[in-house]
């Protein structure tokens, strides 16, 4: 950037002076500080754009890291779901396994004990009675 001191301003409106005259001096001044807040305005303006788009930037890192944060801990849920799933499902198929033995164990016990003579059911029909 420009060093401009205060000497360097004096001979600068020194030479405006002698160049411009006293009656288009003003008219100078004004139209440079126009032009010097333009220019200030449209540097404001693109460093708020660059400013705006590098947080946009940074907000898109950020969504696309709690985007894979949200991934692997939707997969460790499934995992663990499946495994889960996987526990019900043997503790399930143990369960009927105990309940089919134990009705193997008691059917031997009940066919003991009915009568081995089919006349002697209830409800069968004798031919003595008549």
């Amino acid at each position: 950037m420009i060093d401009l001191s205060v000497g360097k301003l004096l001979l600068l409106a020194v030479i405006a002076l002698l160049v411009l005259g006293p009656e288009k001096l003003p008219g100078a001044a004004r139209t440079a500080g126009a032009m010097l807040r333009r220019v200030r305005r449209g540097w404001d303006s693109v460093r708020a754009e660059v400013t705006r788009e590098l947080e946009a930037e940074e907000l898109r890192a950020k969504l696309k890291e709690a985007q894979e944060a949200t991934r692997a801990a939707m997969s460790q849920v499934r995992a663990q779901s499946d495994s889960v799933n996987s526990a019900l499902g043997n503790v399930s198929q143990d369960a009927r396994q105990l309940m089919h033995s134990t009705l193997d164990d008691a059917t031997p016990a009940q066919t003991s004990i009915a009568p081995s003579d089919p006349s002697k059911q209830t409800g069968a029909h004798d031919d003595r009675a008549g």
